[in-house]
């Protein structure tokens, strides 16, 4: 009993300890989103994109606006959008890169391994024609390949980066409602590994994904 007691015990702490972590950096994407368009959803798509996917980590209402109230009442000057930031940040990804006998390229130097995709997730209509929104969306870069959950009754479209505000705007004013909204990078070259190399890089991306101000840590690695 005592055994299994502590088992739970440390298994919520675990839980809630990624809550916290995965709170603190939509924290961060609250601010950098209000910096540049503003505290009110309505008029900020970035903004709305990210508080839909707080409610999907099930981030809480209050923390959400007080994310929001903060972003507004101090300096976010510290907070912007780059690959990676900070000089204390570069070093320790490079500790961790080292650590693995890995090297830390320059930034944007692998980028052209990844293709940089806006990612929206919403729920199907019973009425929904993919091929025709995909031609109303075609201007947007949407691709025509598409993914739907069916536990879920939901589809996950893919578009170009730069008509993020278009592509969520459409979906909003078509009634859709929108379950994810993010930018994300897509490997077009996956590699094998080995399970040992596979291993080795899990546990880098998990030390990468401890520090605070790494949001996201993309590889190139064909799953499983």
């Amino acid at each position: 009993m005592g055994r299994a007691f502590e088992y739970r015990k440390a298994t919520k702490l675990k839980r809630w300890g990624h809550m916290a972590k995965t709170f603190t950096k939509i924290g961060k994407q609250i601010a950098i989103a209000v910096k540049a368009g503003g505290p009110e959803p309505e008029n900020n798509p970035a903004l709305r994109a990210i508080i839909a996917n707080a409610k999907r980590e099930n981030m809480p209402k209050d923390n959400i606006e007080r994310a929001i109230k903060n972003a507004m009442g101090k300096d976010q000057s510290d907070y912007k959008e780059v690959t990676y930031n900070t000089t204390r940040t570069v070093g320790d990804v490079r500790s961790v890169f080292n650590k693995f006998n890995g090297n830390l390229g320059t930034q944007g130097s692998l980028s052209f391994l990844f293709d940089h995709k806006a990612v929206f997730t919403f729920k199907k209509k019973d009425d929904l024609d993919m091929d025709e929104m995909i031609l109303d969306l075609i201007d947007y870069g949407v691709e025509d390949e598409y993914d739907e959950d069916e536990e879920e009754n939901s589809i996950t479209i893919y578009g170009d980066p730069s008509s993020f505000g278009a592509i969520q705007k459409h979906l909003e004013e078509n009634g859709f409602e929108v379950t994810g909204a993010e930018f994300t990078r897509i490997p077009n070259d996956l590699k094998d590994v080995t399970a040992e190399q596979r291993e080795t890089i899990d546990k880098m991306v998990e030390k990468l994904e401890d520090f605070d101000d790494v949001q996201t840590v993309y590889t190139n690695m064909k799953p499983e």
